[in-house]
């Protein structure tokens, strides 16, 4: 047979388990020195611009 589960316990559980998760993501997105967030934001310009820098224009066609 199945175990009894008090609802209301399975429920304030469940919300602290996703309290927990949203708790960890704020931490990662929002927990960086200013320098980590400069790097990041060189690094994402750079990544950019290298991908620019590879995207060749189409020629037009004369008619």
């Amino acid at each position: 047979m199945a175990d009894i589960v008090n609802l209301k316990q399975f429920r304030k559980k469940q919300a602290r388990s996703e309290k927990e998760k949203q708790a960890e993501q704020n931490r990662l997105t929002f927990g960086r020195t200013k320098i980590e967030k400069q790097q990041t934001t060189k690094l994402n310009d750079k990544a950019a611009k290298a991908l620019d820098d590879g995207h060749i224009e189409p020629k037009p066609v004369d008619e």
